[in-house]
């Protein structure tokens, strides 16, 4: 039931509960204080009413006590047992009849239910030992508390119901960015550009509202590359499933002609191999986005993959002649880097791969492995045209290309550079590629971790 108030009630409610529990240990203790000071007094003062009656009888053994006067309740019994004075209560007389007068005090309840404080005393004198009593009554006193249990119940009520008022007020001043927080959320379905309002103060709402604006940005962002991606993807998917489609016609039109038929075939197989290839490298992208990367691999597993990209690398340079070559360097092929030994692959694939593309026949790629305590870094250099300088900056965004294309024979998608980008990226590394003047130039940095 608790659980379904509003925080502002839940506040408000705890506030007061703890309040209560509070006040009223407090109020507890300042009781039990004033009753111990006010029986304490009752004693004090039933004491000194036997004091004196203790002087005179000390100066003057062997005379009468004087009679106390209205009021004073005392007993007064002489060496010789006899009861000089007894102003006592029957009921008190036979509580002390039961007592060592000895320098005592103690507190009875009578049958009618009235409280008194009784002291007892004895005086030795040269005729014997005398017997005193006195007693006090305990109405004032009771009276005064059951007064001061009103004044606290009242007070406690007022302090209460003020804590209760005061703690509804803060809470809604408190949530009163929660409200604002609310009515703005609202507006998101209608303004794409709304952000949560953050308060002049540095407190968690404040903070709540950033960490929330950051998450929104963040998903913004996605939506946006999601939009872009799926944009980019079928314009891309457009040209190679129109050609795909005109080929299979085209083989329909040639079915009585092998040769053309089989020219056809091989065309639709080249365009499935592209679209292929596209729908791979977008997953892969989506993948490297969408999922955190905990695959790690030692210095000597990914020399493996870098050897077996330049291997292949060479099978597909045999069609221009092209010379592939390679160096490596190795301090330590136990270093331990945040990338898989397959997507490392895939990463030198990529670089490679365009790097064969940009060069003419009898070109000349070369790369360069590096692992040291700084960590891995990998350069391939081809001897290629280069690429525009305005295109450089945008060049491993997705589907980007430059207006002379570097790959304008094989028709390539664009996604090849986003994709190493992406893989260094999830390694916690950085890619970066320069013109050298004679050709281009890709660097990928990965740290250790």
């Amino acid at each position: 039931m608790f659980s379904k108030l509003s925080i502002r009630a839940r506040i408000t409610l705890g506030s007061v509960a703890a309040a209560t529990i509070l006040l009223l240990l407090a109020l507890l203790v300042v009781r039990v204080a004033v009753h111990d000071i006010l029986i304490e007094a009752d004693r004090s003062l039933a004491t000194s009413d036997l004091t004196s009656f203790v002087a005179d009888i000390t100066a003057n053994p062997d005379e009468t006590v004087d009679d106390p006067g209205t009021g004073v309740l005392v007993f007064i019994q002489d060496p010789t047992k006899n009861v000089q004075v007894n102003t006592l209560p029957r009921d008190v007389r036979k509580a002390i009849s039961r007592r060592d007068p000895d320098n005592t005090t103690f507190t009875l309840r009578d049958d009618d239910e009235r409280s008194y404080v009784i002291a007892g005393r004895t005086v030795e004198t040269t005729a014997g030992t005398w017997v005193l009593w006195s007693a006090r009554s305990t109405s004032a006193s009771e009276l005064a508390l059951h007064g001061l249990d009103r004044v606290l119940i009242v007070a406690g009520g007022v302090l209460l119901l003020g804590l209760g008022l005061a703690s509804w007020i803060l809470a809604s001043v408190a949530l009163r960015p929660v409200t604002a927080m609310r009515r703005k959320a609202e507006e998101f379905s209608t303004d794409t550009e709304a952000t949560l309002p953050v308060g002049p103060a540095h407190d968690e709402l404040s903070a709540l509202a950033t960490t929330l604006n950051e998450f929104l940005a963040r998903m913004r962002a996605s939506t946006e590359r999601e939009k872009q991606m799926v944009s980019d993807a079928a314009h891309e998917l457009r040209t190679p499933l129109a050609a795909l489609t005109t080929q299979l016609e085209l083989a329909h039109a040639d079915f009585g002609n092998a040769a053309a038929l089989a020219s056809q075939v091989t065309s639709a197989e080249a365009s499935v191999n592209r679209l292929t290839s596209l729908a791979t490298n977008l997953l892969e992208l989506s993948r490297l986005e969408t999922e955190s990367n905990t695959a790690t691999s030692r210095a000597g597993e990914l020399v493996d993959e870098f050897m077996g990209s330049i291997d292949r690398a060479r099978l597909l340079g045999m069609a221009k002649a092209a010379q592939v070559d390679f160096t490596v360097s190795t301090a330590d092929e136990t270093a331990r880097y945040r990338i898989g030994a397959q997507s490392f692959g895939r990463l030198v694939d990529n670089l490679l791969s365009n790097a064969l593309a940009a060069i003419s026949a009898q070109g000349e790629v070369s790369a360069t492995f590096t692992s040291d305590s700084g960590g891995l870094r990998l350069d391939v250099v081809d001897d290629g045209p280069g690429m525009p300088a305005q295109f450089i900056p945008i060049a491993f965004d997705r589907f980007s290309r430059p207006d002379v294309s570097r790959t304008e024979s094989t028709g390539g998608s664009g996604l090849g550079l986003a994709l190493v980008h992406a893989i260094a990226s999830a390694a916690g590394g950085t890619a970066t590629l320069e013109n050298t003047g004679d050709g281009l130039r890709v660097s990928v940095y990965l740290p250790n971790m």
